[in-house]
């Protein structure tokens, strides 16, 4: 089946169970004074916190958890997960991936937020 498909399941399921869930949102951020709006799209942000980026491929890749791992860097988000649902077994299509670069090595870096006007003293 198409990622797509995988993704309005989860979602679904994910909402029935309790969850807040966002399909599709776009993320902007800040780097160094220029802001780039709808940088790109988590595929599933659940309950604010965790961004489940989906994938139907018969192979997993190394690029899949490095992806996220930016996204999650970007949204300042702490936690992510990749699911692949093309292997034969989903469990080994499952990775977890966490955020841990401390915010003051990236300080110039702001995700959807308005600019910060410039103080003057």
């Amino acid at each position: 089946m198409l990622e797509s498909l995988y993704e309005a399941v989860l979602e679904r399921t994910l909402t029935r169970d309790g969850f807040t869930v966002e399909r599709q949102k776009a993320i902007s951020f800040e780097f160094e004074g220029d802001r780039y709006e709808n940088a790109f799209r988590a595929d599933l942000i659940v309950n604010g916190r965790l961004i489940i980026e989906v994938k139907a491929r018969e192979t997993n890749a190394p690029i899949y958890a490095t992806q996220l791992l930016t996204y999650l860097r970007l949204a300042e988000l702490p936690l992510g997960l990749v699911i692949n649902f093309g292997l034969p077994k989903l469990m080994d299509g499952v990775k977890r991936v966490v955020n841990d670069l401390p915010p003051e090595q990236s300080p110039q870096l702001r995700v959807n937020r308005p600019p910060i006007a410039p103080v003057h003293t």
